[in-house]
């Protein structure tokens, strides 16, 4: 009885804090919000301190649906604005950012080491056209207002390979008709992946989605797509094992 006590005041004291920190409402409540982490690393601190100017919040991503050019960077609406879907460690983000002055660029990354680590190599590379924010892609469509957006890359997203977790892989039919309305007419979607399964799996939602599959080979760098091709930090990592990449772009039009 005694036992039963505690173990029952246990989970009264615990389960509003639970419910504080799940049980959201809102356009993100499918995550875990930034300000309710008990402890927040030097990571998770700077996304609200140190880099705040340049890196969002899920709270503060939202409130530029509609608005990224204006609010965000301070630039003209008909600037391109370009996205970025998992920026690892930012090489490709930075590179893109530096060669592209004439555009802007966005990334969305969840996890905030990776985060701060994109941001701040494009801050040191002199990229005052980059941003991020911390959101999770599969509700992409909570982010934009449509044909926001102009090119978007998807590199090395999580391929789970297991076949009990492919239902998480980012490229299905709901993700792909969300994103064709989020883009202007005549822009493309930019998708690699070392993993030749996630491929083929994603070629099939392309091929039947709205966009022009123009683009296609699974050997990248044996292509006439490679001389184009920035190496990301990723794909130096496959190539010395002898994986080859596999890359595709697709077309609104």
């Amino acid at each position: 009885m005694f036992v039963n006590t505690i173990i029952f005041n246990y989970c009264c004291s615990v389960q509003p804090l639970l419910e504080t920190i799940y049980m959201k409402s809102g356009p993100h409540s499918h995550m875990r919000l930034t300000k309710n982490l008990p402890k927040p690393t030097y990571y998770a601190a700077a996304l609200n301190g140190e880099f705040a100017q340049h890196a969002y919040n899920e709270e503060r991503a939202i409130e530029f649906c509609g608005k990224w050019r204006s609010l965000a960077f301070s630039s003209p609406l008909d600037q391109p604005l370009d996205l970025e879907i998992g920026t690892g460690n930012g090489f490709y983000f930075t590179h893109h950012a530096s060669t592209h002055k004439d555009r802007l660029l966005l990334g969305i990354e969840l996890k905030y080491k990776p985060l701060i680590q994109t941001i701040r190599r494009a801050l040191r590379a002199g990229c005052e056209n980059a941003r991020i924010a911390r959101y999770n892609a599969n509700f992409i469509w909570e982010l934009f207002e449509d044909e926001e957006l102009n090119n978007v890359y998807i590199h090395f997203p999580d391929p789970w390979i297991k076949k009990s977790k492919k239902k998480n892989r980012l490229i299905n039919t709901k993700f792909l008709n969300q994103l064709f309305t989020k883009q202007k007419e005549g822009m493309f979607v930019e998708f690699k992946t070392d993993s030749l399964d996630y491929f083929e799996w994603a070629m099939e939602f392309f091929e039947a989605s709205s966009y022009r599959v123009e683009h296609v080979t699974r050997d990248l760098h044996n292509s006439e797509f490679a001389e184009s091709n920035f190496e990301t930090h990723f794909e130096k990592i496959f190539l010395k094992q002898n994986i080859k990449i596999n890359y595709t772009k697709v077309f609104k039009s």
